[in-house]
């Protein structure tokens, strides 16, 4: 598919890739093992919604409740932050990594991203939230840590739970939410497709 087989693309589309751990377990690896195995499918869905059009991309990477989980867990979405950062550098996009940097969970590789950096031609808006929270966000000392992310029109969420887990609550307010049940490391285009035909019908009044 491409563009021309859709109404209307969303401008910024914001993933939360879960399952990770269900499917290492499902595969009889440990918990830990699935965040490398979502770095791929990141940026199949990526280069996906690119072509179509997207303009803007924000991806769940790991929130600050997320750092209460074993430490071989927590260090294993950390390098899996980290290595997806580096893969896009070797992409057309722009980059912005929003997390509580002051902590010790938030990766020091990722502090550079804290300002937006332009890879190669630049291109998509790309938004990376590492050790993040909402009420971080929201209570930050210098006004909405988030402030440089725009609204968001769609949220799609893998895994099977309709909860938005904190995701962004002010730019999420008037978005459409999809939840799929696969999980994340098993992404296929048609699971995205999915998600894109059913927002060609969604009521985009935004309360007018």
């Amino acid at each position: 598919m491409d563009a021309a087989n859709f109404k209307r693309i969303p401008r910024h589309v914001g993933v939360i890739p879960d399952g990770n751990r269900r499917w290492a377990v499902n595969h009889g690896m440990g918990k830990e093992c699935g965040y490398e195995w979502g770095i791929e499918p990141g940026f199949q869905m990526y280069e996906m919604l690119r072509d179509l059009g997207v303009e803007e991309l924000t991806l769940y990477g790991f929130t600050i409740d997320n750092t209460k989980r074993p430490a071989k867990q927590k260090r294993a979405f950390q390098d899996a932050c980290v290595k997806a950062v580096e893969q896009l550098s070797r992409e057309d996009a722009e980059l912005l990594v929003v997390g509580n940097h002051n902590s010790a969970a938030f990766p020091k590789e990722l502090i550079p991203y804290r300002v937006r950096r332009s890879f190669g031609k630049g291109g998509v808006k790309v938004n990376f939230l590492v050790n993040y929270g909402w009420d971080w966000d929201l209570h930050n000392p210098g006004g909405l840590a988030s402030a440089d992310i725009s609204p968001m029109d769609l949220i799609i969420r893998w895994g099977g739970r309709t909860r938005l887990s904190g995701f962004l609550p002010v730019q999420s307010v008037y978005a459409d939410f999809y939840t799929l049940p696969e999980l994340w490391p098993d992404f296929s285009r048609e699971q995205l497709y999915r998600a894109l035909l059913w927002y060609q019908n969604q009521d985009v009044t935004k309360g007018g």
